[in-house]
């Protein structure tokens, strides 16, 4: 018998069972997605099928790969057999399973050798360390760049080659996209599709994003508290739901929002273009903005990130940044944050201009929040201590801290967790709150929502909505996900190449673009989420 067959009897955690009984098959070349809020399960089923669950959790069932019976419950020493030879994880993010000291080539060359059993001698090696770059769309010279010297996408699809360097049968993929623009996401997830057809591999596909679900796996398991609530193929799981929660998370997709005609959200978006027409009138009548970013120029090396660019946030606005993967805007942002630099330009704030770096700025003008709370937060201090030393920072009482933590949704026991106590949600509701200790009047989101699923994604947005009306606090809010931007901006600056390519009202600029970029990436954005990804409109393609 080929393909895989899983047989989950269940997960057994600290807080008792985590995930009920389950099964699925897998056939050769053939795709299965896995969705669910976080806290679903998802992640620890992945795990349990590479022997990898965190201590103190332990699975119960087999696993079959062409046949091969493995127990879930088996030694580690037992798992090696299996783990990166009949099954290979993916994971989120590159440089977690990337060395960030070793170059990009041995990392592949060390699967290889894995696999071999011996040494592989270094021209036989480097021979198929290219071959495998370039079935992954990579040239040759990638093998010898460390992880962070290469982008986003490129970053993921030297993952991809080291993942497959073994030849598994099931690649389980735990959101390989996630912080990738739209062309990135569609580009690997059609890679994976392709490499699977030549390999009849099979995949196993973990996403909060249903969208980039649709169209790329034949078959979906829907978790909800450990449990599969609903189960079928994609296409009709994702047009036509059975189960309640199965509704409720499409409806909170903003993704699959973009495909359906503006109706629920045309109140929203009119009262956004207001805001940002009235904005403008008060421009127009001599209210400077709060922040102002003329001419922004920020080389590395040789490379020009930023080729001069404008910017301009008015007080209690949310702009939305927009562009794929290395086209600037996260650089800007931190050049605004004094985080990076700038080598050329100016940036001022509430009319006064800043020098570059961290010395001009305070604490109470601007903070930022970051893509991964848990890696922003320290593990070993409580919320509460967090909290206590962002309020001194901002010359606020340690008492403030139950405030702090009611103001962003969370109960005031929370001060008493460490942060691996947390959900995903939970964690970025305390790096807002840390954020706003010190009562800053910009608050900038870099990537803020796009690890966390739909349910809870809606959630921190429409937390972020809510501070801007009560606190007044403007926000510089920086998205590969233009169904994102669309939900929570007032105004959208699109960045391509390290310039300023199209700007205006959110709803104007993302309904009825006018600049040719900003039309692809738009149309990228509708098309990624419904069928495979085509190359030749690809948004970088496009000439200056």
């Amino acid at each position: 018998m080929t393909g895989i067959d899983v047989a989950l009897d269940g997960i057994e955690g600290p807080a008792g069972r985590m995930v009920e009984p389950l099964s699925f098959e897998i056939a050769p070349a053939a795709s299965l997605a896995l969705i669910g809020e976080s806290g679903s399960g998802k992640t620890l089923t992945a795990k349990s099928l590479v022997g990898l669950l965190p201590p103190g959790f332990r699975a119960a069932g087999t696993l079959r790969v062409d046949g091969r019976e493995h127990r879930l419950d088996q030694a580690d020493a037992s798992w090696r057999a299996v783990r990166g030879r009949e099954v290979s994880l993916l994971l989120q993010d590159p440089f977690t399973s990337l060395s960030p000291v070793h170059r990009c080539g041995p990392q592949i060359a060390w699967t290889l050798e894995a696999k071999a059993g011996r040494r592989l001698p270094a021209r036989e090696l480097d021979t198929e360390v290219a071959r495998r770059l370039d079935e992954v769309n990579l040239p040759a010279r990638v093998a010898r760049a460390h992880p962070h010297e290469l982008s986003g996408g490129m970053r993921q699809r030297v993952a991809i080659a080291a993942a497959l360097a073994s030849d598994p049968r099931l690649l389980i993929a735990d959101e390989p996209t996630t912080a990738l623009d739209a062309s990135n996401q569609a580009e690997l997830l059609d890679l994976l599709r392709e490499l699977q057809h030549e390999r009849g591999m099979a995949m196993l596909l973990i996403s909060h994003d249903l969208g980039l679900v649709r169209g790329r796996t034949d078959e979906v398991l829907v978790m909800r508290h450990g449990e599969v609530v609903e189960r079928g193929a994609t296409a009709r799981v994702l047009s036509a739901p059975e189960h309640q929660y199965t509704k409720a998370l499409i409806a909170a997709d903003p993704a699959l929002a973009l495909d359906a005609p503006v109706h629920a959200e045309a109140s929203v978006l009119a009262e956004a273009a207001g805001r940002a027409e009235a904005s403008g009138l008060a421009e127009a009548a001599g209210a400077a903005p709060l922040v102002r970013a003329t001419g922004v120029v920020k080389r590395f090396g040789e490379r020009t990130v930023l080729g001069g660019v404008d910017l301009e946030i008015a007080a209690g606005e949310i702009v939305g940044i927009v562009g794929e993967s290395g086209s600037g805007k996260s650089t800007l942002a931190r050049c605004i944050a004094g985080l990076e630099r700038e080598d050329g330009g100016t940036i001022a704030f509430d009319g006064a201009v800043l020098t570059p770096g961290r010395r001009s700025r305070t604490p109470g003008q601007m903070q930022i929040v970051f893509q991964d709370p848990y890696s922003s937060l320290n593990p070993m201090m409580t919320i509460g201590q967090i909290l206590r030393e962002a309020l001194a920072v901002g010359g606020r009482a340690p008492s403030e801290v139950a405030e702090l933590l009611q103001t962003v949704g969370l109960p005031a026991d929370a001060a008493g967790k460490r942060p691996a106590q947390l959900s995903g949600g939970q964690r970025q509701r305390v790096a807002i709150a840390r954020a706003l200790a010190p009562r800053p009047r910009l608050l900038i989101c870099d990537e803020s929502v796009s690890a966390l699923d739909v349910q809870v994604q809606a959630q921190i947005l429409d937390l972020l909505g809510r501070l801007r009306e009560e606190l007044g606090v403007a926000i510089l809010f920086i998205s590969h996900d233009l169904a994102v931007v669309r939900r929570i901006a007032d105004t959208v600056t699109v960045v391509w190449q390290g310039r300023v390519v199209e700007r205006g009202p959110c709803a104007r600029v993302l309904d009825a673009p006018v600049e040719e970029y900003t039309k692809l990436l738009v149309a990228a954005a509708h098309r990624d989420r419904t069928l495979s990804h085509d190359p030749s409109t690809d948004g970088r393609t496009i000439p200056a």
